[in-house]
């Protein structure tokens, strides 16, 4: 049918659906994104308008692929192209430079594991359909064993526990240290927790826990700050039995990363140490679906695809310490959404 010129233009429905979808759905744009903090291109660029082939010479990439992906991204508003062909970096692009405090490049990229985590989402339909971590069915092992297997994803992976300063106050100023005198950091990574208590209690000793590799990161992120002195260093797993002796066992988010099976097992371990007269801390994210829907959904499942754990309410963590022989003396949440649980030997 020939048009005569007035007729109001509809989509087809394809056009249709994907205006409603393709915020959901695009891959093409995430997947850019990521690719441009691997290869550092706002740090390269700097202030600087760079051509593609200066910006490929300094990647060692494709100069046709690269100026098709920075096009794509300048499209979408992530860097500039004022001179076809030749980019700079904008405000959003800017967010991508290392040394950002959001730690975005970080997060983002593909060689570490902020990246490969999301890349283990490709296997999603596996875990939706078996219940199981996607993580191993992309990497082919566990994720443990990958960060085992892979130094600088395993480095990475420390980096991003240990973010976020603020955060770590919070989380250490969530529970009353002043009657404490030894505490355990069961998997506490590198000892960004421990440092902080260190530094606020000068009375305090600590041993840490963690697996070997984890745990020489730790020892020598301690001695730079001259706390290695009162620190001891534990290099185990935390399933097998832990130093005994300490006043407070703490776990700050280590038991979201598990199945019930596996988070009852390390309270229970946590509770063995801690003997009738410690403690057991557990510092997690949160504590309920009441406080951030969205934010609790989407940890939820990642978790599942990562490591086959999983986020918890309140309820949920006291009932996994009840499994283990403790019960919850309190509770208290943080001004920035930690939740922290003071659990004791249990009565029974």
């Amino acid at each position: 049918m020939t048009g005569t010129g007035d007729e109001t233009v509809r989509p087809t429905a394809w056009e249709a659906a994907w205006e409603v979808l393709a915020p959901v759905t695009d891959m093409v744009t995430p997947m850019a994104v990521r690719v441009a903090a691997t290869l550092r291109l706002t740090d390269l660029m700097g202030g600087d308008e760079l051509p593609v082939e200066e910006l490929a010479r300094r990647t060692g990439t494709d100069a046709d692929a690269l100026g098709r992906l920075l096009r794509h991204l300048a499209c979408r508003g992530v860097y500039a192209e004022r001179t076809p062909g030749v980019f700079a970096v904008n405000e959003p692009a800017a967010l991508l430079a290392s040394g950002h405090p959001s730690m975005m490049r970080d997060r983002l990229d593909l060689d570490g594991f902020g990246g490969q985590m999301d890349v283990s989402f490709t296997g999603l339909l596996h875990t939706v359909r078996t219940g199981q971590p996607a993580w191993e069915t992309v990497f082919g092992v566990t994720i443990w064993d990958h960060l085992a297997a892979h130094r600088e994803v395993g480095e990475s992976f420390d980096a991003l526990m240990a973010a976020g300063a603020g955060d770590l106050t919070d989380a250490a100023e969530g529970y009353d240290w002043s009657g404490v005198r030894h505490v355990v950091d069961v998997g506490g990574g590198t000892g960004a927790l421990i440092a902080e208590l260190l530094k606020a209690n000068p009375g305090l000793r600590a041993t840490l826990v963690d697996l070997p590799d984890t745990l020489e990161r730790g020892r020598r992120f301690l001695t730079g700050l001259g706390l290695d002195e009162r620190c001891a260093f534990a290099p185990q797993s935390f399933f097998e039995p832990l130093p005994a002796g300490g006043d407070v066992y703490v776990l700050r988010r280590v038991i979201h990363d598990w199945s019930d099976d596996d988070a009852e097992r390390v309270l229970r371990r946590c509770a063995d140490a801690a003997g009738p007269h410690g403690r057991v801390v557990v510092i997690e994210s949160r504590g309920g679906a009441d406080d951030d829907p969205a934010m609790f959904a989407e940890m939820n499942l990642r978790m599942l695809v990562l490591s086959g754990g999983r986020e918890r309410t309140v309820d949920d963590y006291a009932a996994l310490a009840a499994g283990a022989g403790l019960d919850v003396a309190g509770v208290r949440h943080t001004p920035l959404g930690n939740v922290v649980l003071d659990c004791v030997p249990g009565n029974g």
